[in-house]
Protein backbone atom coordinates (compact mmCIF):
# COMPACT_ATOMS: atom_id res chain seq x y z
CA UNK A 1 0.00 0.00 0.00
CA UNK A 2 1.04 3.57 -0.93
CA UNK A 3 1.70 5.96 1.73
CA UNK A 4 -0.28 9.51 1.42
CA UNK A 5 2.76 11.29 -0.02
CA UNK A 6 3.64 8.48 -2.33
CA UNK A 7 1.22 10.44 -5.13
CA UNK A 8 2.23 8.08 -7.96
CA UNK A 9 1.80 4.94 -6.25
CA UNK A 10 -1.72 6.20 -4.91
CA UNK A 11 -2.77 7.16 -8.24
CA UNK A 12 -1.25 3.39 -9.35
CA UNK A 13 -2.86 1.69 -6.90
CA UNK A 14 -6.35 3.09 -7.96
CA UNK A 15 -5.98 2.37 -11.41
CA UNK A 16 -5.53 -1.04 -10.71
CA UNK A 17 -8.23 -1.27 -8.40
CA UNK A 18 -10.54 0.14 -11.10
CA UNK A 19 -9.14 -2.51 -13.28
CA UNK A 20 -7.32 -0.60 -16.08
CA UNK A 21 -5.49 -2.72 -18.06
CA UNK A 22 -1.78 -1.89 -18.19
CA UNK A 23 -1.75 0.55 -21.44
CA UNK A 24 -4.17 3.02 -19.50
CA UNK A 25 -2.28 2.36 -16.54
CA UNK A 26 1.17 3.32 -18.28
CA UNK A 27 -0.42 6.37 -20.16
CA UNK A 28 -2.06 7.86 -17.09
CA UNK A 29 0.98 7.53 -15.04
CA UNK A 30 2.74 9.27 -18.22
CA UNK A 31 0.49 11.76 -18.09
CA UNK A 32 -0.01 12.48 -14.21
CA UNK A 33 3.84 12.79 -14.56
CA UNK A 34 3.04 15.91 -17.57
CA UNK A 35 0.53 17.16 -15.53
CA UNK A 36 -1.75 16.39 -18.18
CA UNK A 37 -4.68 15.80 -15.97
CA UNK A 38 -7.94 16.57 -18.90
CA UNK A 39 -5.94 13.64 -20.65
CA UNK A 40 -6.21 11.52 -17.83
CA UNK A 41 -10.05 12.12 -16.88
CA UNK A 42 -10.35 11.65 -20.76
CA UNK A 43 -8.78 8.18 -20.36
CA UNK A 44 -10.64 7.37 -16.87
CA UNK A 45 -13.97 7.87 -18.72
CA UNK A 46 -13.72 5.50 -21.50
CA UNK A 47 -12.25 3.21 -18.89
CA UNK A 48 -15.95 3.73 -17.18
CA UNK A 49 -17.79 3.64 -20.22
CA UNK A 50 -16.76 0.28 -20.83
CA UNK A 51 -17.29 -1.07 -17.16
CA UNK A 52 -20.67 0.75 -17.28
CA UNK A 53 -21.12 -1.66 -20.61
CA UNK A 54 -20.16 -4.46 -19.04
CA UNK A 55 -22.30 -3.58 -16.12
CA UNK A 56 -25.74 -3.46 -18.69
CA UNK A 57 -24.85 -6.07 -20.44
CA UNK A 58 -24.57 -8.50 -16.91
CA UNK A 59 -27.39 -6.73 -15.86
CA UNK A 60 -30.07 -7.96 -18.51
CA UNK A 61 -28.61 -11.23 -18.06
CA UNK A 62 -29.47 -11.27 -14.33
CA UNK A 63 -33.27 -10.00 -15.83
CA UNK A 64 -33.28 -12.87 -17.82
CA UNK A 65 -32.66 -15.33 -15.14
CA UNK A 66 -34.52 -13.81 -12.84
CA UNK A 67 -37.60 -13.84 -15.34
CA UNK A 68 -36.89 -17.53 -15.82
CA UNK A 69 -36.82 -18.36 -12.44
CA UNK A 70 -40.23 -16.55 -11.89
CA UNK A 71 -41.62 -18.41 -15.00
CA UNK A 72 -40.54 -21.86 -13.52
CA UNK A 73 -42.03 -20.80 -9.89
CA UNK A 74 -45.24 -19.94 -11.80
CA UNK A 75 -45.72 -23.60 -13.72
CA UNK A 76 -45.21 -21.34 -16.77
CA UNK A 77 -41.78 -23.30 -18.12
CA UNK A 78 -42.86 -24.78 -21.02
CA UNK A 79 -41.19 -22.37 -23.96
CA UNK A 80 -40.08 -19.64 -21.74
CA UNK A 81 -37.81 -17.68 -23.43
CA UNK A 82 -36.07 -14.11 -22.40
CA UNK A 83 -36.54 -11.25 -24.43
CA UNK A 84 -36.16 -8.55 -23.39
CA UNK A 85 -36.10 -4.79 -25.66
CA UNK A 86 -33.31 -2.52 -25.12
Amino acid sequence: MAHASDHNGILLQNLKDAGCDDKTIQSCMILFQKNDMAEVKRLLSRHKRKLLEAVHIYQKEIDCLDYLMFQMEHGKHEGASCIIQI
